[in-house]
């Protein structure tokens, strides 16, 4: 039997109807069986503050525990002012602490940025990949994923309008299930 990896889907954007949460549930209609995606609601973690670690939120503690149970990281994000959105900056920070207990290192993922825009969040994109380097996460370098041209790529159901997208994502997910695996930790003879 083929191990299920269970994927952990961070969304960048609060808004319910954006492109971003848009575009995360698109790629979870298409992600082969071999994966489960499952998006991690991070809009109300409280503010990192060390202060707060003596005696942590709850919902600091529940998102640290979701996330040390997943196997994988998908990131998928819109760009503000050339970076990662403020909700998606806490929540790896909520995960990083306390220094020398982060949750994310040595999971495999991968990060798709999403805007209206021609040029598909690609600031974002990078500055996330920045930080996931020091943090220890092997991030997917091939595909990239840019999506750019977000406002005309769902029809009013959020469904995908456009069968090059489809098939780009599908390619895109193959790719991720690929990297997933070769980077499994438990996998036997891995290190």
């Amino acid at each position: 039997m083929n191990k299920v990896y269970d994927v952990a889907v961070l969304v960048g954007s609060l808004r319910k109807e954006s492109f971003t949460r848009k575009t995360a549930k698109a790629l979870s209609e298409v992600a082969p069986a071999s994966l489960k995606l499952r998006i991690v609601e991070i809009g109300d973690l409280v503010f990192y503050n060390e202060d707060l670690e003596a005696h942590a939120p709850q919902n600091w503690l529940a998102f640290r525990a979701r996330m040390k149970s997943a196997d994988a990281l998908l990131f998928v994000t819109p760009e503000y002012n050339r970076s990662v959105p403020a909700v998606l900056k806490n929540a790896i920070d909520v995960g990083s602490r306390p220094y020398g207990q982060s949750i994310w290192g040595g999971k495999p993922g991968a990060v798709v940025s999403v805007s209206p825009g021609p040029l598909g969040a690609f600031g974002a994109n990078h500055h996330l990949r920045q930080s996931m380097v020091f943090l220890n996460v092997p991030i997917m370098p091939q595909p990239e994923a840019y999506i750019g041209g977000a406002a005309e790529l769902f029809d009013t159901e959020g469904a995908l309008t456009r069968n090059s997208t489809d098939e780009f994502f599908t390619k895109f997910m193959l790719a991720f299930a690929a990297w997933i695996a070769r980077n499994d930790v438990h996998a036997s003879g891995s290190a």
